[in-house]
């Protein structure tokens, strides 16, 4: 048995003070991340070039694939832990701590050596082109070990959440953010290494994070720690950790094959640079949903943790909260995005021909980002209760079955109809985020008896 339980305030705090104290670290946490991607940008964009950048912006997809392993695992191990921890169940908890470390080790070695054997057939299927794939090879040459560091210290940082530490976890992140900064500069300012140097600098900050975050697991002071019998491998533990993990893994899965078609046509239609736009844009896009992905982790462990022990208007109240912020945040990012593309974009570049193609990429790619903020809660939400089918349709429909259509219908349409076939690019992705706001409103709607039923979580089958 745990020393001290340290998710008991799960059900017993004000729901605004619960999501303020886990929000809050997660937020940090998830800015810290985008940060790693930032700074990076930045550092190339000023001293490297452009061509550079659009080299990243390659390599995003593939590092979104092996994000997408380490969501498998870890949100599925924090979503799982939450729930279990809501049924006072101390053993199964430590027991899905270290299967979710297992599961870890394994798809961390699939993605490493497989990413050696096709690295080239890989870059080239993510659009690189002659005069960016030097670069992208370059950079995943030296960060793809460095990436198992990266999905092992998300994972355990997530379940430091889900166990009562979110300020520990926070610590951690931020300490390896400073750290990336400074090697940033270190290694491509001062040593000239190039985007070599950003890839290192990621490498062994992430590296150090993942460190910390092991040690914390292992020392007698945590609430749930590594014990022996947490060691042994328990096959309905790795399903339950999947089931709940397939809807983030699906949505990054899918994020990364959606950017390869998308970097084709915008290559069809603007050229390299046009990658580079996309990249930058995305950028500042990304900040934007690392803030609401952070609201929506501090909502987890509530939300998971309530379901478990059966609070519905805890669970309502948590759910209704997130909500209203993360459409607030998306709103603020829609305002800069359309007011200050230029003042943005030029945190990144100089190249004034990069900045004029980023400047309506912008403007299209986050207009509806209120309408984001909603659906992303709301995937989120259905994951964090254990509806895993729901939180993947919610969670793809705007990358996957409205995204792909049409950013190639609606290109087609502009060109057909006199226009610019890359601002129909632009346009596709506005349209999509419409579309996927609608279909998560009825999904929700479909699922409001989770608000009103008293009858407690029971069980799954071991």
């Amino acid at each position: 048995m745990p020393q001290i339980d340290r998710t008991r305030e799960l059900e017993t705090l004000k729901i605004s003070r619960l999501l303020w104290m886990y929000a809050l670290p997660s937020i940090v946490s998830h800015i810290i991340a985008s940060i790693y991607n930032i700074v990076d940008r930045v550092f190339l964009g000023q001293y490297v070039g452009a061509l550079a950048i659009a080299g990243l912006a390659i390599t995003m997809p593939i590092m979104n694939i092996i994000h997408a392993f380490g969501s498998l695992v870890g949100a599925g191990s924090a979503a799982r832990m939450s729930i279990i921890l809501g049924k006072k169940d101390y053993k199964w908890a430590e027991d899905i701590l270290g299967n979710s470390l297992l599961l870890t080790f394994f798809f961390g070695f699939l993605f490493v050596t497989g990413g050696y054997l096709f690295m080239d057939r890989i870059l080239t299927a993510f659009g690189a082109s002659a005069d960016t794939i030097a670069y992208a090879r370059e950079y995943m040459d030296i960060i793809l070990p460095g990436m198992f560091m990266t999905t092992l210290s998300f994972n355990l940082t997530g379940l430091m959440r889900a166990t009562g530490y979110p300020q520990k976890s926070m610590w951690i992140m931020a300490g390896g953010a400073i750290l990336n900064i400074f090697l940033d500069a270190l290694f491509i300012i001062v040593l000239d290494w190039g985007i070599a140097g950003a890839a290192w600098a990621s490498t062994i900050s992430m590296t150090c994070t993942g460190i910390l975050a092991v040690w914390h697991f292992l020392q007698k002071s945590s609430f749930i720690r590594f014990r022996r019998h947490a060691w042994k491998p328990k096959f309905y533990i790795f399903r339950n950790i999947l089931m709940i993990g397939v809807s983030p893994f699906s949505m990054n899965l899918a994020a990364s094959a959606v950017v390869a078609l998308l970097n084709n046509q915008l290559i069809r239609y603007g050229g390299d640079l046009a990658v580079g736009a996309y990249g930058l844009a995305n950028t500042f896009g990304s900040l934007s949903v690392m803030l609401i992905l952070g609201l929506c982790q501090g909502m987890q462990p509530i939300a998971g943790y309530n379901y478990g022990a059966g609070h519905p208007q805890r669970l309502k109240e948590v759910y209704t909260l997130t909500r209203r912020i993360n459409i607030l945040i998306g709103a603020i990012g829609a305002l800069l995005a359309l007011t200050l593309p230029y003042a943005l974009l030029r945190l990144f570049t100089k190249d004034e021909e990069l900045i004029q193609i980023g400047i309506p990429a912008m403007r299209f790619m986050l207009v509806m980002f209120p309408l984001v903020g909603f659906t992303i809660t709301n995937s989120n939400f259905f994951q964090s209760i254990d509806k895993p089918w729901i939180a993947i349709v919610t969670s793809l429909s705007r990358q996957v079955l409205f995204l792909i259509p049409m950013i190639y219908l609606v290109p087609a349409i502009f060109v057909s109809a006199g226009g610019d076939g890359l601002t129909g690019v632009w346009a596709s992705l506005t349209i999509s985020d419409v579309l996927g706001a609608v279909l998560a409103f009825v999904l929700m709607l479909t699922q409001r008896h989770v608000f009103k039923t008293t009858k407690q979580w029971t069980s799954p089958t071991r």
